[in-house]
């Protein structure tokens, strides 16, 4: 599984995208920190780059990735190899490439401006997304085999999460704004993996009236280290049970 990770990881770096990937979040750091005086605003505007830029980066170039790797796949399953070594270390190979990419990137410019825990969240919010796109779209790879389809339904994933979901949380809240529906509003925030990122970031940040009212009332109930401490764990259970759904799919799935 390692040397397989190993390979994959020599493929990106070979077509230049985790360079340019982790050029992109440099420019972005600085020139967000230069422009801002307050290290503070500058990682809140960061953060609205990142909850946005990043699962989109992160989802599409995995999903291509598993595509462009099926030839390579199918000549390693003719060999003595499991399939789930095979699968495991294609994924591993592509997550820790974008988590290096990224993590050196953002992670450097943000402890050389704010070296802070807020800092180092920040960092690790971004990772975590990372490791969660990255298993949704070896979920949407394996899905189906027409490479076109595949990256469509990447993007849906993307669009859902980033885009309409909040839409769609605040349609409800204002249709059924009668009943009492702040345990129901929490618990859609566990639904929504750039939710609870945004969510964990802006209450170090301190900047309830960014957060909207899934966000308030998130740092109502749980404005604390539980709080935190369930944001990471479900954050986990969504880097899992993608993969693990991939994983049992490719085991069944004839290449």
């Amino acid at each position: 599984m390692l040397k397989i990770a190993r390979y994959a990881i020599y493929d990106i770096l070979r077509n230049r995208f985790v360079l340019a990937y982790g050029l992109f979040w440099v420019l972005v750091s600085m020139s967000f920190f230069n422009l801002e005086s307050d290290p503070l605003k500058g990682m809140a505007s960061l953060l609205n780059i990142l909850l946005m830029a990043l699962p989109l980066m992160s989802i599409v170039f995995s999903t291509i990735h598993v595509y462009n790797s099926y030839e390579f796949m199918e000549l390693m399953l003719a060999q003595p190899v499991r399939r789930s070594a095979l699968f495991m270390g294609q994924y591993l190979g592509v997550a820790v490439s974008l988590c290096a990419a990224f993590g050196l990137g953002m992670g450097v410019p943000v402890l050389l401006y704010d070296g802070s825990p807020r800092g180092l969240l920040l960092v690790g919010c971004g990772l975590a997304l990372t490791l969660v796109f990255v298993s949704l779209a070896f979920l949407a790879a394996v899905l189906t085999r027409d490479k076109a389809r595949g990256i469509g339904l990447a993007l849906l994933i993307w669009f859902f999460c980033a885009i309409l979901y909040d839409g769609l949380v605040l349609m409800g809240m204002f249709a059924f704004s009668d009943y009492p529906l702040e345990r129901v509003i929490i618990a859609l925030a566990f639904l929504n993996p750039v939710d609870l990122a945004r969510i964990a970031m802006l209450l170090q940040l301190d900047s309830a009236a960014l957060m909207g009212y899934t966000g308030a009332l998130f740092h109502h109930f749980f404005g604390s280290a539980l709080g935190i401490g369930l944001a990471v764990l479900v954050l986990a259970v969504w880097v899992a049970w993608p993969l693990l759904w991939a994983l049992r799919v490719f085991q069944r799935k004839d290449l």
